[in-house]
C-alpha cells in the first residue's frame, strides 16, 4: 500500500518545526504496527526562491518507507506512507491532520505488488 498526502492550509509553525517532523517520523511507524529500522533523517532546504524552503524527512521501516516534505510559506506538505503490509490509512490520516495541524487532506491509495503473491497466504 502506498498512503500519498497532500496537506493544504497546515499550521506553518508546525510544518517549519524540525521536531515536529521528527517525532512524527519516530512515532509513526509503531502507531501502524511497523518496524522502525533507522533513526528519523530530517533536513532544512533553502531553496533558490524562498517560499520552496522547507524540511524533508524519512525514516526507513522494514516494511519500506514514511517521508514528509513541508513548504510553510505555502502551508502545504507531502506526506508518503508506503509499505508492503496493508495498515490503518484512516488512522494514519487522521494522525497526520492532528499533529501538523492541516485543515484539508487530499489523498489517494496506490496498491502495490498486487500480483506479489504471499508463500503463507
Amino acid at each position: 500500500m502506498h498512503l500519498i498526502i497532500d496537506g493544504y492550509h497546515a499550521d506553518s509553525k508546525k510544518i517549519s518545526d524540525k521536531s515536529v517532523v521528527y517525532d512524527f517520523l519516530n512515532k509513526h511507524p509503531k502507531e501502524i504496527e511497523m518496524t522502525k529500522l533507522i533513526e528519523p533523517q530530517v533536513y532544512v532546504y533553502r531553496g533558490e526562491k524562498k517560499q520552496d524552503w522547507g524540511i524533508s524527512g524519512f525514516v526507513l521501516i522494514a516494511e519500506s518507507h514514511i517521508s514528509v516534505h513541508t513548504f510553510p510559506d505555502r502551508e502545504y506538505i507531502n506526506i508518503d506512507i508506503f509499505s508492503c503490509k496493508n495498515f490503518d490509512i484512516t488512522k494514519s490520516e487522521k494522525q497526520v491532520k492532528k499533529i501538523f495541524n492541516i485543515n484539508q487532506i487530499k489523498s489517494v491509495v496506490i496498491d502495490r505488488g498486487i500480483d506479489f503473491e504471499d508463500p503463507e497466504e
